[in-house]
C-alpha cells in the first residue's frame, strides 16, 4: 500500500514518472514489497508497467506464499493510523504518533502550549482549507476551457493573438491589483539570500546523513576537489599521487592569481612565506627574494588564526565570498608546498534547501516524523548520524562556526559553519490524510500542517535557543520554500496561512519567509502580481525553465 501512495503521491508532485530524482533504490524496495500484489494480477493490472518489468517482480515474488491480493509489509512499514490510533481535537483528527512527536520531542522548549497549538491549527484548517479547494478548482476548470479551446482548433493554424483574447477573457492573466510598480519591502533577511550571490543546495530532509552533509557543504576543500575530479586531467586512482598534486596546486595557484592577485604581477606559486605585516596587511615573500610583497587589492585580506608571523590560517574575501587559506609545513601536503599550504577551503554552498517536497516523497505519518525531526534536529542544532569508517565509529554533527582573528588581532572574525537552511513545504494541491476533518473524515491540505509544524521547530532558532545558529538577521527569520504555484491568490492564501502561523506561535509578522517557485506558466505569466501578493515576506524567486 505504501508503495502504490509513493507512485501516486510522484506522480502529483510532478507529473513524472514515480522513480525518478535518484530515489529508484528507494522505490526498489517497496516494488519488490509489492510484487506479491501485483504478480498474482493480470497483467492488465499493472498500467503502464511493461511486461518487462512484470516478469521480474514475478520471480521477486516467487518465494512468497500469501494469497492473492495480500500485502507483506516490510517490519519498519507503519501502517496508517486507524480512527483508534488518532486524536480528536477541535475539529479534527490527529495521527497519534504524530501528535506525540510534535508534542514531546518538536514542541518542548518552544514556550508553546500544546492544547492552544492544536486548537490554532484546527481553526487554520477550518479557515481556509475552502479557499485552498476553491483555488484548486478554479485550476481545474482553466484547465477544462484551455483543453476545450484546443479540440476546437485542432488541425487550425496557431492565432497568437485570438489566443491571447481567449486567455484574457477566461481569466487567466490577473488583474493588476495596483497601478503602481511592484516593490518588494521585506526586511530581516539573511545575508546568504540578500546580498551574496552563491551556490545553493536541495537535499531530502528525510534523509539525516544526506541533510547533514549538505548543511555542512558550506565549506568545501579546493584541493580535494580538483583531486578527485577530472577537473585536473590524469589518472587520479591508487594512493596520493605527487605529480597530481603538482598539478592540482597549479590549478589552485590560477584560481588564487584570477581571484586575490598579490601586487607587481608576482605569483601565488612563487610565495615562500605567509604573514601578517606591521600594517595589519597580508605580506608574502617571494621564493629567492628578499623583498615582501601584498594583495593587489589589500582589502581582500580579512582574517588570520595563529602567530602573525605564522599564520595557520589566512582568510580572504572576494565578493563577499571567502576563502581560508590553510597552512601547515608539517602536514604531508603542506610539507610539499613552498609556503606550507596544506589547503585551500573555499566558502562554497551558502545556502541549502532541506527538501520535503518531491525528493522525500512522504506519503504517511512515518515519513512525516521522520522529516519533521529532522528538521527539528537541523533548528536545534542536535541532528547526529552514526557513521562508520572502516573500524571506528563516529557520529557526523552539524559543523561548529568558524572563527579568525581580525587583521589587527584585537577582534575575532566569526563565520557559519553551515549553510544557510530554507524548509521546501509541500504545493498546495497535496492533501494528507494524516490530519482529517472530524465531520466528515476528509484529508487537509498538507502545506498547512508542514507550514504549522516545520515553523514550530524553527522557533527554537528565532528565540535562539539553539546552539548553531541558522538564521542571524538582526530579527531571525524562517524560510519556506513554495513550491507549484499558479497564481497571485494562492500566493495571497500562503501569505494569510503564514500569518496565521505566525501568530498562534507569537512570532513577529513577516518571520516567515517565501520562496516562490516559479514552475507553472500560469505562475511565470502573472509573476509580477505574484510578488506583489506577499511583498513583506517573499525572499527569492526560484525560477525553473
Amino acid at each position: 500500500r505504501k508503495f502504490t501512495r509513493r507512485c501516486r503521491r510522484r506522480t502529483v508532485l510532478s507529473r513524472r514518472l514515480p522513480v525518478h530524482n535518484g530515489r529508484v533504490c528507494s522505490l526498489a524496495c517497496h516494488l519488490a514489497t509489492s510484487a506479491v500484489v501485483i504478480a498474482s494480477r493480470p497483467p492488465r493490472i499493472v498500467g503502464t508497467m511493461s511486461r518487462a518489468l512484470y516478469a521480474p517482480l514475478r520471480a521477486l515474488s516467487s518465494h512468497a506464499t500469501a494469497r492473492p491480493g495480500t500485502v507483506l509489509r516490510p517490519p519498519h512499514v507503519a501502517p496508517q493510523a486507524t480512527a483508534a490510533e488518532t486524536v480528536a481535537v477541535a475539529g479534527i483528527r490527529v495521527d497519534k504518533h504524530l501528535k506525540d512527536v510534535v508534542d514531546n520531542v518538536i514542541m518542548p522548549g518552544t514556550n508553546v502550549n500544546s492544547r492552544i497549538f492544536w486548537q490554532g491549527f484546527a481553526a487554520i484548517v477550518h479557515d481556509l482549507a475552502p479557499r485552498n479547494r476553491q483555488e484548486l478548482q478554479r485550476r481545474d476548470q482553466l484547465q477544462r476551457d484551455i483543453d476545450s479551446y484546443h479540440r476546437m482548433h485542432r488541425g487550425q493554424p496557431h492565432d497568437p493573438a485570438g489566443y491571447k483574447a481567449f486567455l484574457k477573457d477566461i481569466g487567466y492573466f490577473a488583474v493588476p491589483s495596483s497601478a503602481e510598480p511592484v516593490a518588494v519591502a521585506t526586511e530581516n533577511v539573511d545575508p546568504e539570500i540578500a546580498s551574496i550571490a552563491g551556490p545553493q543546495l536541495v537535499c531530502p530532509v528525510d534523509n539525516a546523513r544526506f541533510i547533514v552533509n549538505a548543511c555542512n557543504s558550506r565549506w568545501g576543500s579546493l584541493l580535494d576537489a580538483l583531486y578527485g575530479t577530472d577537473a585536473v586531467p590524469g589518472d587520479r586512482s591508487g594512493p596520493y599521487n605527487a605529480n597530481r598534486g603538482i598539478k592540482v596546486f597549479d590549478e589552485a595557484h590560477g584560481f588564487l592569481d584570477r581571484t586575490f592577485p598579490l601586487a607587481h604581477g608576482a605569483s601565488w606559486s612563487q610565495v615562500e612565506h605567509l604573514f601578517v605585516s606591521a600594517d595589519n596587511g597580508l605580506a608574502a615573500r617571494l621564493e629567492g627574494k628578499s623583498t615582501v610583497i601584498s594583495l593587489q587589492h589589500p582589502h581582500q585580506f580579512s582574517g588570520y588564526s595563529g602567530a602573525r608571523d605564522a599564520a595557520e590560517s589566512i582568510l580572504l574575501r572576494n565578493n563577499g565570498i571567502h576563502v581560508s587559506l590553510e597552512v601547515d609545513r608539517s602536514s604531508p601536503v603542506g610539507s610539499t608546498h613552498k609556503a606550507g599550504i596544506k589547503d585551500v577551503v573555499l566558502e562554497s554552498a551558502l545556502s541549502a534547501i532541506c527538501d520535503a517536497e518531491d525528493s522525500a516523497c512522504a506519503v504517511d505519518a512515518e515519513d512525516k516524523i521522520r522529516a519533521y525531526t529532522n528538521w527539528h534536529g537541523l533548528m536545534t542544532g542536535t541532528i547526529s548520524v552514526p557513521m562508520a569508517k572502516g573500524d571506528k565509529q563516529f557520529e557526523r554533527r552539524m559543523a561548529p562556526d568558524r572563527t579568525w582573528k581580525t587583521p589587527n588581532g584585537n577582534n575575532d572574525v566569526s563565520l557559519p559553519g553551515r549553510a544557510l537552511l530554507l524548509c521546501r513545504n509541500v504545493g498546495p494541491h497535496m492533501y494528507t490524510d494524516i490530519v482529517t476533518t472530524e465531520a466528515d473524515d476528509a484529508p487537509i491540505p498538507e502545506h498547512f500542517l508542514d507550514a504549522a509544524v516545520t515553523v514550530l521547530a524553527a522557533v527554537h532558532d528565532v528565540r535562539g535557543s539553539s546552539p548553531l545558529r541558522n538564521s542571524r538577521a538582526a530579527t531571525p527569520s524562517v524560510y519556506v520554500v513554495k513550491p507549484k504555484m499558479h497564481s497571485p491568490a494562492e500566493v495571497a492564501l500562503v501569505d494569510e496561512l503564514f500569518g496565521r502561523v505566525e501568530a498562534l506561535l507569537s512570532l513577529p509578522a513577516n518571520t516567515v519567509k517565501i520562496g516562490i517557485m516559479d514552475e507553472e506558466r500560469r505562475g511565470s505569466t502573472n509573476l509580477p502580481e505574484m510578488i506583489r501578493a506577499a511583498c513583506h515576506r517573499v525572499c527569492f524567486i526560484n525560477t525553473g525553465l
